[in-house]
């Protein structure tokens, strides 16, 4: 750009023609767009495989200019999910064309827009609109359709996990049984991500929860943790399958109206029979690799019914609909009043992904690994 500038001058000094100044300062203007984003760093991949051993960094050279409509976004984190490793794997339902760059979620902030771009503005934060958009990477030129703005002035660490979990845990005490105050909501899998979305959540409906964890050595320590979020109960997986767990559910006010399963198998079994009349379960992942099986008994006498829940589904039914924007606004009101916390994460350079990733392929069970692209969000 520099280099540009001092042709102009030269110009002005040799007399050229007006028309010829205008148009240097049109490209003075465009140079001006990427003069900060020359290059993009991104994570792809061209073959399905252990993403230890498929992954690569790639240097991306960025466009000259803006096209009317596209936007020039600055990721700033993205969080590394269980969809994100199956994808890569090609065992997710999704299978993106290869090559393809990595990452479903994120969060970026717009840096630069076209002249055609009418709904969003520089500062502006921004999600993805769809999977497989490739967050995994410094800078994004991409179309306006395809991300969704966001609330710029909540931490960017909510921002960057917003779109999957805190989603999940919402639309499901919404879509699936008119839950109201009072009422009791059963879930196993409670420490996972969802899991402790649905606490908070519900601490702040008004609803109460029972929540199921694997038995382990610091389980009351994470007890202690679940109950700071909001939890009502936290029980191990061993005794709900007992006689004890029975008699607890028995004892409550009321029978659960809602059981959320990402377990399946045994665990999502048991979770049937604590369901009252005309309850629901819905699920929504299988950690235990094992078919959800429920006892005749539980369909016909107390007549539950059973749903599925993906995410990806709801987003590309829903994209920018009215009711996927009153949950943004619900949710970042919520972080903003320090309601609704953050994963606890490890930040992690995108410059160091294969420890990251290495990481994650160890397990979901502790903290979440967030990829950073900006060092001042360390």
């Amino acid at each position: 750009m520099a280099a540009l500038v001092k042709k102009i001058f030269r110009l002005r000094r040799s007399g050229v023609y007006f028309h010829r100044m205008i148009a240097f300062r049109k490209e003075i203007c465009q140079a001006r767009c990427f003069s900060y984003a020359k290059e993009s760093i991104a994570i792809t991949y061209s073959d399905f495989g252990d993403p230890r051993k498929v992954l690569r960094k790639e240097i991306i050279p960025m466009p000259t200019k803006l096209e009317s409509s596209q936007i020039l976004v600055k990721m700033l984190m993205a969080p590394i999910n269980p969809s994100d490793i199956n994808m890569i794997e090609g065992t997710y339902h999704i299978r993106p064309t290869l090559p393809s760059l990595v990452g479903n979620e994120g969060v970026g902030e717009v840096v630069d827009v076209g002249d055609g771009v009418k709904n969003l503005q520089k500062g502006d934060w921004v999600l993805p609109a769809h999977s497989a958009w490739g967050t995994w990477r410094t800078h994004a030129l991409c179309e306006e359709s395809s991300v969704e703005k966001v609330d710029n002035d909540i931490p960017v660490l909510g921002a960057a996990t917003l779109a999957v979990n805190p989603c999940t845990a919402y639309r499901m005490l919404k879509d699936f049984f008119p839950v109201k105050q009072g009422d009791i909501v059963i879930q196993n899998g409670a420490n996972s991500s969802v899991g402790q979305c649905v606490i908070q959540l519900a601490k702040e409906w008004g609803i109460h929860t029972v929540n199921i964890v694997r038995d382990r050595p610091d389980c009351n320590q994470l007890t202690n943790n679940l109950k700071d979020l909001g939890a009502t109960h936290v029980v191990t997986e061993e005794f709900a399958s007992s006689r004890g767990m029975r008699d607890f559910v028995a004892s409550l006010p009321k029978a659960p109206v809602l059981a959320l399963n990402c377990v399946g198998g045994r665990s999502a079994t048991e979770l049937t029979r604590f369901l009252g009349q005309n309850g629901v379960m819905v699920t929504y992942g299988g950690m235990s690799k094992k078919p959800v099986v429920v006892p005749t008994g539980a369909f016909i006498f107390k007549e539950i019914r059973l749903a599925g829940y993906w995410n990806t589904q709801w987003n590309t039914i829903n994209s920018k609909s009215p009711e996927k924007l009153k949950m943004y606004k619900d949710l970042c009101d919520l972080i903003r009043a320090g309601k609704f916390l953050p994963p606890e994460s490890d930040l992690t350079s995108i410059d160091k992904f294969e420890d990251a990733v290495a990481q994650a392929m160890e397990g979901f069970r502790k903290k979440k690994i967030v990829l950073v692209m900006d060092e001042k969000y360390f």
